[in-house]
């Protein structure tokens, strides 16, 4: 059973009711993340997750992590481009003792300046992680060119002049500043009584100020490029892109059975092309990174350099077939029953459903049930799908990135990418 309260102070407090659960996933969300920031602040957002850990004024860092584990819960946290989330799973009789925990740091966290010092070496660090994986350093290439100037394609982490730029009084007023009543929400799910989240939270997090007005987001301009990083490694690593439906477009439910047919799972086009019948790739797939107001539908590949050219005529060919219409019902339907069994297993997880419940509330500020998303999955069309394929691989939506040892003027293709 959903439920859902708001404080004085614009506070919302949502859960969902489930008996026959014995866990409880709780989380605090703000709607704040990298997409607030800029060249000078880049991962600050970032930063502040980690310092929310790092001691208050009740409990050392080394206490929080020893009242966690003696709960046996399951902490963590993560940034991303548009909210930041601190999220525990307990067994329900634990809850108290962790909704006390996750207040304190929320609320209390001293950011010491010796343990900024420390941990901004540890994001250094994981910085230097993200470059030292190709996978993920594609990743951050092509965001920066396909929304190039732009917050949405800045790293999530900083760089590391951002990173060692930044100060603890830096620090202490983005917080102020962003970690306001109206961004902030409380999301648990589980074996809880909605009414004594609400009689704990209340108090603490009633008195919560509104900060000063944060500027309003600015949708990103598409940048159409290519772009080939030369770096010496054994593959080549490619990401292209188009277009996708934004989180709040009705498309996206097209957009997202586009992605399962184009290369989602292992039965796709492009993973029974690439790898299964040529053995051009061990990793290639399709993608769908949306936002409130954007979104990229890209495809992802590792190769030999010999086989870069090979290996983008091919994602092309794919493409431009269902770009054509070259689907099935067949197809359609299989897509939608994946699609439609991975969000019912899923809801039989906790953390899945406390992520739901504070998603839905930030997008569309109520409550969506499992059978209203697979009924708008239902009835997506084939001229929907191909309609969102058209869309997202207009030649004018579209960029690609390479990194590895492949230049340029190395690149010669069969036919113009993404041309009907």
């Amino acid at each position: 059973m959903y439920q859902k309260s708001e404080l004085k102070n614009g506070i919302r407090i949502i859960t969902e009711k489930l008996d026959h659960y014995r866990s409880v996933s709780l989380g605090i969300w703000v709607g704040a993340g990298s997409r607030d920031e800029d060249s000078r602040t880049n991962g600050i957002s970032h930063f502040i997750e980690h310092m929310i850990f790092k001691g208050t004024r009740n409990r050392s860092n080394l206490q929080i992590a020893k009242e966690l584990d003696a709960i046996g819960g399951l902490s963590n946290a993560f940034t991303s481009k548009e909210y930041t989330c601190f999220h525990s799973k307990v067994l329900d009789k634990h809850f108290p003792a962790l909704a006390e925990i996750m207040s304190d740091i929320f609320l209390n966290s001293l950011f010491d300046p010796d343990h900024i010092d420390k941990e901004r070496q540890v994001i250094l660090q994981e910085i230097s992680m993200v470059e030292d994986s190709p996978e993920e350093q594609i990743h951050e290439i092509f965001n920066g060119l396909y929304w190039s100037n732009h917050p949405l394609g800045m790293s999530i982490l900083g760089t590391d002049e951002t990173v060692s730029a930044l100060d603890r009084d830096t620090l202490i007023d983005h917080k102020k500043r962003f970690y306001a009543p109206s961004r902030i929400i409380i999301s648990a799910a589980g074996n809880i009584d909605h009414e004594r989240v609400v009689e704990f939270f209340r108090p603490i997090f009633d008195s919560i100020e509104q900060g000063e007005t944060t500027p309003s987001l600015t949708t990103p301009r598409i940048n159409q490029a290519v772009s080939c990083h030369y770096k010496s490694l054994e593959q080549v690593h490619i990401c292209l892109g188009g277009k996708a439906p934004h989180l709040l477009n009705d498309m996206r439910f097209a957009g997202t059975i586009f992605n399962t047919i184009l290369g989602g799972n292992m039965s796709s086009r492009l993973f029974q092309e690439i790898r299964e019948k040529r053995g051009l790739a061990y990793s290639i797939y399709s993608f769908i990174s949306a936002y409130i107001d954007t979104g990229i539908l890209g495809v992802c590949a590792g190769t030999d350099p010999r086989e870069v050219n090979n290996t983008l005529d091919v994602i092309n060919m794919e493409i431009k077939k269902i770009k054509n219409g070259d689907i099935t019902e067949t197809d359609l339907n299989e897509a939608k029953e994946h699609l439609i069994g991975g969000i019912l297993l899923g809801s039989e997880n906790t953390d899945s459903r406390m992520l739901r419940l504070a998603k839905n509330e930030y997008l569309f500020n109520r409550y969506i049930n499992y059978e209203e998303v697979v009924a708008s999955l239902e009835c997506v069309t084939v001229d929907d799908v191909v309609t969102c394929a058209r869309e997202a691989f207009n030649p004018a939506n579209t960029s690609l990135a390479t990194l590895g040892p492949f230049k340029e003027e190395e690149m010669i293709l069969k036919e113009p990418m993404f041309a009907v």
